[in-house]
């Protein structure tokens, strides 16, 4: 395997072992790097050897399988300290493509510089028989699983609305925090982790990029993420930017309040059904009918306002991940503040009217992991399968 024979890529992946940060930075050039991480720092990860890790999956057992995606596998394990993990695994099929080998890469050059309370912490690596990334366990798997598995009690008002904020948070992080801008790209309901306490943690980071802060937007080929959450920009032109994020972050909004998937079964997406809703602020008709009269009207109202600004369809139009928290946490709601030009009210939502034209099992192309979900929440895209490419 390409990975098993360079040398740089074992350099990388010794991050955890050095003591020199600098030297260290350095060698992540071939895994689209992170930015050089500041005087004194030390990696919270570790290099795991692969007896480990094998030893806590049961051998990497079927029964352990917790997700699934486009190049491998997650498990769930425990190690010998009786810590719950979930181990990523490039599958070997995987691992001769050079494009799913980097952004496996990618996500560990990613994630192993994010330290956040609503972000999934990395606990480490391994690079013997294969490349596996180590993340602690969610207990109580993706929003997308508590939100539709009709097994599972149907989540509270409380616990949807912490979700939102608690989300929003990570986002926040991810985009200004960080000490370079990281667009996520593919955040959904089966990419946010539940902790025991129903605290949200962002994961899955294989689409994820570096935004330098002297660009204002990334324009990327080829076009990947999932039906019903991709913003207009990106999907027509390839345009990637914190608005990218915000958008989809809207589309996540719509599904904690209705409980309805970004595309239904007949291809109707969950902005296109949610449009009258929102634009007559009719809270019966878009609140999940399984919570009946147990929520907060107010709380409800606000996070309606809230996606509708988030999934309009001009980016500049919609709020910052910043502006977004200020709104959740009780800010003041200024409806002239938002008001947009009357020529472009008329194309404010942006939705997918036609999906039929295109594959909901397309998983070849599709870098996703379920997240201890048992199927994905929508269908997913690269740009082979809708014919689009980029601008330049």
């Amino acid at each position: 395997m390409n990975y098993l024979r360079s040398r740089s890529l074992k350099r990388l992946l010794s991050l955890g072992r050095r003591s020199n940060a600098e030297e260290s930075a350095e060698e992540c050039v071939d895994a689209d790097p992170p930015p050089p991480p500041p005087p004194h720092y030390k990696p919270t990860w570790r290099c795991f050897s692969y007896d480990e890790l094998h030893q806590a999956t049961d051998g990497f057992h079927q029964d352990n399988i917790v997700g699934k995606g486009g190049y491998g596998e997650v498990y769930r394990g425990v190690l010998d300290d009786g810590r719950a993990v979930a181990v990523k695994r490039l599958a070997p099929t995987a691992a001769a493509d050079e494009k799913k080998e980097k952004d496996f890469l990618t996500e560990l050059g990613t994630v192993g510089h994010v330290r956040h309370p609503n972000v999934s912490a990395l606990l480490g690596c391994c690079v013997d028989r294969g490349l596996h990334l180590v993340f602690e366990f969610s207990i109580r798997g993706s929003v997308s699983a508590n939100l539709h598995d009709l097994k599972l009690p149907v989540m509270s008002w409380k616990q949807r609305h912490g979700i939102a904020v608690g989300t929003a948070r990570g986002l926040r992080y991810l985009h200004k925090g960080c000490a370079r801008r990281i667009i996520h790209r593919d955040i959904k309901a089966s990419n946010i982790l539940l902790t025991a306490d129903y605290e949200p943690q962002i994961s899955d980071f294989g689409l994820a990029r570096w935004l330098p802060s002297e660009w204002t937007h990334h324009a990327i080929a080829p076009i990947e993420g999932t039906f019903g959450c991709l913003a207009p920009e990106y999907f027509t032109h390839g345009i990637v930017d914190e608005k990218t994020d915000v958008f989809a972050f809207g589309v996540f909004l719509l599904e904690l309040i209705s409980g309805r998937k970004p595309v239904d079964g007949s291809h109707m997406s969950l902005i296109a059904w949610a449009k009258p809703y929102l634009s007559d602020g009719v809270v019966q008709g878009l609140v999940d009918p399984r919570l009946g009269d147990g929520y907060d009207a107010g709380q409800l109202r606000r996070l309606m306002f809230i996606a509708s600004l988030c999934v309009r369809a001009a980016a500049a139009w919609r709020p910052t991940m910043t502006q977004v928290l200020e709104l959740l946490e009780s800010g003041e709601i200024s409806q002239d503040q938002w008001q947009m030009p009357e020529k472009e009210e008329q194309d404010e939502l942006w939705d997918f009217d036609d999906l039929d034209d295109f594959d909901e099992d397309d998983d070849d192309d599709d870098d996703d992991y379920d997240n201890y979900d048992d199927e994905s929440d929508s269908p997913s895209i690269s740009s082979s399968a809708c014919s689009i490419h980029p601008n330049d």
